[in-house]
């Protein structure tokens, strides 16, 4: 058998679409602007709250025995982690609690 060329008419490819125009952004208004909800201040307080806090817990760390054999309650009970951290931490809460309601 002998391959035979088809009289068939091939398909014309279509001409590439027209390019379309972009629709120009529209201009913000001059309006009155939006206040955000937090100011300066209440970021600087959320920082400060913050750290605060981070120093109480850093400051409730620590409390092991250099020897295992022995026991110091002095060590585990001490001031700075029974009521100096503990003092911090509810400081530091405060403080956020006051940069959020604070206008």
């Amino acid at each position: 058998m002998s391959k035979s060329k088809s009289t068939a008419k091939r398909p014309v490819a279509a001409a590439a679409p027209a390019p379309r125009k972009i629709a120009p952004v529209p201009k913000r208004s001059a309006g009155p602007k939006q206040e955000m909800v937090f100011g300066r201040q209440n970021y600087i307080l959320f920082i400060a709250g913050a750290v605060l806090i981070f120093i109480g817990l850093a400051l409730m760390t620590g409390g092991h025995m250099p020897s295992p054999d022995v026991w110091d309650e002095n060590i585990i009970y001490s001031f700075r982690r029974v009521t100096l951290a503990p003092i911090l931490i509810l400081a530091g809460l405060a403080v956020e609690i006051v940069a959020i309601f604070k206008k």
